[in-house]
């Protein structure tokens, strides 16, 4: 396991703005990939949305570098999955199936308050709030993705789903820009999560807090992201968090003893099956105490769209114009649910400081 490493100091050494070079990119018989992949969680029902997902991809990106993808699934994948997803995939292709610890009651669990949990959250018209296995994806995503056998190999990841959309060409390799920069996480959407789905998250969290302090990046220091997930110093959760369903991340953030103690702790509260805990709050809380400012990345220039909200950078003008086919104007990161205007506030950027694409 690695471990992370904090120093308790308001100061850090300022570095020159990264420029990414493009003139190492090479031709497609000499291109360099990171240690990186696509991962999927899918059923075989999900195969015509997915290859949409895929092929916008592929044609946005993946055709000049050919990374690998990596399918998951709690039922086994059938031949014609298998077949037609292959087919789209420039890079090598992986199937694995999930154990029932990942896919799964754990011990401690009592099914019958979960079943209890799930139908008056039905009741209460809790968003997926009947949904067994709803539940069981988001502590997959939260604590075993990264854990697969099959991603034991991978340096980095990028989450895709099913059914969503790249509406911008990506010409430069985001996993390189993770390398090279040194991140541990990258994003393209925020929003507020629903509080009915999470009502002892942070209460739990706050308890998690005060017996694993070595795994806290001090609120004072000049680098902690604490002030974008709460607006009172740590009493209350502001309900910020990072879209998980797009996610650009390093996969030793995940395996660390920082963030493996984190989901272990969550885990044994229940929270998952007797609320509705979700993956996306747990990841970014997870980054918001654990990571520093420098480590998260809003990859701006990416346009993504995932029902009902989209990113589509407006900023230079020639980008939207020249290398997307969305129009920024109902841009999620100026909704008024969006938590980014806030990010970029606390990080103190502008939405073109993180412009990578290159005008040709």
């Amino acid at each position: 396991m690695s471990h992370l490493i904090f120093y308790n100091s308001n100061t850090y050494e300022k570095q020159a703005p990264y420029k990414y070079d493009y003139e190492r990119q090479g031709n497609d018989s000499t291109i360099h990939r990171e240690n990186a992949a696509f991962v999927v969680l899918a059923r075989n029902s999900d195969l015509n949305g997915l290859r949409e997902s895929m092929q916008m991809m592929e044609d946005r990106f993946n055709h000049k570098y050919h990374y690998p993808w990596v399918f998951l699934n709690n039922e086994p994948f059938d031949e014609k999955f298998k077949q037609y997803t292959t087919g789209l995939a420039s890079g090598k292709t992986y199937y694995g199936e999930l154990s029932h610890e990942m896919w799964g009651y754990p011990d401690w669990i009592d099914q019958q308050k979960a079943e209890e949990s799930r139908g008056a959250m039905e009741a209460a018209q809790v968003i997926y709030g009947g949904l067994e296995s709803y539940r069981h994806m988001c502590r997959f995503q939260s604590g075993f993705f990264f854990r697969h056998p099959l991603m034991e190999q991978f340096d980095y990841y990028w989450r895709v789903e099913p059914d969503v959309k790249f509406t911008c060409d990506i010409e430069y390799d985001p996993f390189r820009v993770m390398r090279e920069k040194d991140l541990k996480y990258g994003f393209t959407i925020s929003l507020h999560e629903y509080e009915n789905t999470i009502p002892t998250l942070w209460e739990t969290t706050k308890r998690f807090m005060e017996e694993y302090p070595q795994h806290i990046v001090p609120t004072n220091h000049s680098e902690s992201l604490m002030k974008w997930i709460t607006n009172d110093g740590g009493n209350t959760y502001n309900l910020c968090h990072f879209w998980s369903n797009f996610e650009i991340g390093s996969l030793a953030f995940l395996r660390s003893q920082a963030y493996l103690d984190y989901f272990n702790y969550l885990d044994k509260a229940g929270g998952f099956f007797y609320e509705r805990w979700g993956d996306a709050p747990v990841h970014s809380i997870a980054v918001a105490m654990m990571l520093k400012k420098s480590d998260v990345h809003f990859f701006y220039d990416i346009g993504y769209f995932h029902n009902p909200f989209k990113n589509c950078p407006s900023e230079p003008s020639w980008l939207p114009i020249e290398k997307c086919s969305c129009d920024p104007v109902d841009s999620m990161d100026n909704h008024f649910w969006s938590c980014t205007p806030q990010f970029l506030e606390l990080v103190n950027k502008r939405r073109s400081d993180f412009v990578i694409t290159k005008r040709y």
